[in-house]
């Protein structure tokens, strides 16, 4: 990704001088539209585009925007943060997929769907978080089902408990809230 400086010194991603890396991502926010951090869709896009994002679209109205840009993960990820937190003032962070990795994570979904269930994934973009998450939980696995996988915990509960269940609430504690963000597996197959 080269950095490049926009119209009213926002920084954008532009097409790099020697080569291209355009990639398909997946930004998945956390917080937005809950909390008092209300972005519209629309807005959220227009933000991607003026950063040079191309193919812009966003799924849902809870923070998943799936667009092409130039760059490295670590790079497109500092330019989209910035972007929010310049454009929106919050504390943005978001987590950063490869779009093709998606296809992965859904195939390697390891508990049986069931219609009386939801079933999520946990993304995080600091590995030890995502250990720390699985670390010496003490589950009633005939309530909710819980797995690492490779960047990820897959997490199943019944419907109506994912607020409540032990997994649910160290999920949402403080400590996790930079590194980690939760989708609904149907969520994420709109996203692919």
């Amino acid at each position: 990704m080269v950095l490049v400086e926009g119209t009213g010194g926002s920084p954008c991603v532009g097409e790099a001088r020697y080569g291209s890396d355009m990639a398909r991502w997946v930004a998945l926010l956390r917080g937005v539209n809950v909390n008092g951090i209300s972005i519209r869709s629309t807005d959220l896009a227009t933000l991607f585009r003026d950063l040079g994002c191309s193919d812009v679209r966003t799924v849902l109205a809870s923070g998943n925007v799936v667009f092409t840009a130039d760059g490295d993960l670590g790079s497109v990820k500092g330019v989209v943060e910035q972007g929010l937190r310049d454009r929106f003032g919050y504390d943005a962070w978001i987590v950063l997929v490869p779009h093709e990795r998606l296809a992965a994570v859904l195939d390697g979904f390891p508990f049986p769907s069931d219609p009386d269930r939801h079933d999520y994934v946990v993304f995080g973009s600091d590995d030890r978080a995502l250990d720390d998450l699985v670390a010496d939980l003490a589950l009633d696995d005939t309530v909710e089902q819980v797995a690492r996988g490779d960047g990820v915990v897959y997490w199943s509960c019944p419907k109506g408990s994912s607020t409540d269940t032990v997994f649910a609430k160290r999920a949402a504690a403080a400590r996790f809230k930079r590194t980690t963000t939760t989708r609904n597996t149907n969520t994420l197959r709109k996203l692919l």
